[in-house]
């Protein structure tokens, strides 16, 4: 009986969330500021055309944080959360959500730790009940804890044979050496094996509070109806979260090139430099540049040379990371060990043209059409709004910001994006790290056994 209603309930979700795909912003969207009785605030788009609520909400500081020794802390308690809070064990717990179709995750990043609740409309005081018990009364039991880490363990040496995955892992921990951000976020197969049940509550006791708490919603739910369901969540977390830092962060390893051997046909190609963080006033100018140079696929510079003109790969992309501390410009891709040399080569020769001249005026218009009309695909499900407005929150753009965001794009002038790339783009100060047994490039380091 349990499976059959959590079946149903997998398929009345579903079902709910179909008109969603249909209402993309192509008009104004009405986001509305709700503060709880307690003073706790969220943005709300209402939607009443589908039973369903969804529920985004995070709190600032991340794995950054996590202490050296103890790294996948952050990542591991996350995971804990909704196995087994206050009266109920993992098992009772995750059968109180089958049974009434509720959706509730916990994830964490560089920066923050982040949660979500998915529920029909009928179902949500139980959604809102065990959100709470999760935030604020998680067991930590032996036995799940054990479980996670063994689960987590597994992966991690799933990653360490995956000459992607490694190529990740390397490029960042030299980017930013030295640095909280160079910290692995899910841990290592060394540091997993250390974290403790009193480190796990001391991340949670130090991180979720409400000064540090930002919440979106949409769907079914009136902003009456929305204020004392926050307090009913989030009310009985402290007041504030242990006090923290995070230093600004400059890209490191400009001009490296690190080698890590593989005995694999292809190199794994993962390049990059300092790039413009959200929050900058060039921001969109760098996402039209982006898009021109490698973020357009199949019509993007690099793909066009690369694959198309000399059929040296089959995907190669180019990226902008942004997180509260730093950012980044990337390149990447794979190739044959033989023409790996030539491959950076020609990233970094289309840098340089980018950097010499910027887009031409139809690749501009293509860009800002793109980046202007994919947007709305965005807004595909009920809870896909509810993570935009979240991150327009924590990217601290305007409550209005989905409705200017058209504008600001179509304001942005060729001058302007010619400018910023020739600021940004520097094709010697990539950081390159490569995986597989490249050819026809000369390491500035070797690593032959990468421990991850």
């Amino acid at each position: 009986m349990t499976r059959l209603r959590s079946t149903l309930g997998a398929v009345l979700m579903t079902i709910a969330t179909l008109p969603a795909l249909v209402a993309a912003p192509a008009h104004a969207i009405d986001i509305q500021r709700v503060v709880s009785p307690g003073g706790i605030e969220a943005w709300l788009v209402r939607d009443e055309r589908t039973p369903i609520i969804a529920m985004e909400f995070a709190f600032e500081g991340g794995t950054a944080l996590d202490p050296e020794g103890r790294e996948g802390t952050t990542t591991l308690m996350t995971g804990l959360l909704s196995e087994g809070a206050g009266p109920l064990d993992a098992a009772a717990f995750q059968e109180r959500l089958a049974d009434t179709a509720v959706g509730l995750g916990f994830s964490a990043d560089r920066d923050g730790i982040f949660g979500n609740v998915r529920t029909l409309t009928e179902n949500a005081d139980e959604a809102w009940d065990l959100a709470r018990l999760a935030l604020t009364a998680p067991r930590f039991d032996a036995d799940a804890v054990e479980r996670s880490r063994a689960q987590t363990l597994a992966g991690l040496r799933r990653d360490l044979a995956n000459p992607q995955s490694v190529a990740g892992q390397v490029f960042a921990r030299t980017v930013f050496e030295g640095h909280p951000y160079a910290r692995p976020g899910r841990g290592t197969t060394t540091t997993v094996p250390r974290i403790t049940v009193d480190d796990l509550r001391g991340v949670h006791r130090a991180r979720l509070a409400r000064d540090t708490l930002v919440v979106a919603v949409a769907g079914d739910i009136t902003a009456e109806r929305l204020g004392p369901v926050l307090d009913r969540i989030f009310g009985d977390l402290p007041a504030r979260a242990a006090p923290f830092a995070v230093p600004p962060v400059t890209a490191r390893g400009a001009g490296e090139v690190v080698v890590v051997e593989r005995p694999v046909p292809q190199s794994i190609v993962s390049m990059g430099h300092q790039g413009v963080r959200r929050d900058e006033p060039d921001w969109f100018a760098a996402q039209i540049m982006n898009h021109v140079l490698g973020g357009g696929g199949f019509n993007a510079r690099l793909m066009q040379e690369i694959r198309v003109e000399r059929g040296l790969t089959y995907g190669v992309s180019s990226g902008l990371a942004s997180w509260k501390r730093g950012a980044l410009v990337t390149a990447g891709g794979s190739t044959n060990n033989a023409s790996a040399g030539t491959f950076v080569d020609l990233v970094k020769a289309e840098w340089r043209r980018m950097a010499e001249s910027g887009p031409t005026p139809e690749e501009l218009a293509d860009a800002k059409a793109f980046l202007t009309g994919s947007f709305p695909l965005q807004f595909t499900s009920t809870g896909a709004i509810a993570r935009v407005v979240l991150q327009v929150r924590r990217d601290d753009l305007g409550i209005d910001y989905l409705n200017r965001r058209s504008g600001l794009i179509e304001a942005v002038t060729p001058d302007v994006v010619r400018r910023v790339a020739r600021t940004v783009l520097r094709p010697d100060a990539f950081l390159t790290v490569i995986v597989g047994r490249p050819e026809g490039v000369t390491p500035t380091r070797r690593i032959t056994d990468w421990p991850g």
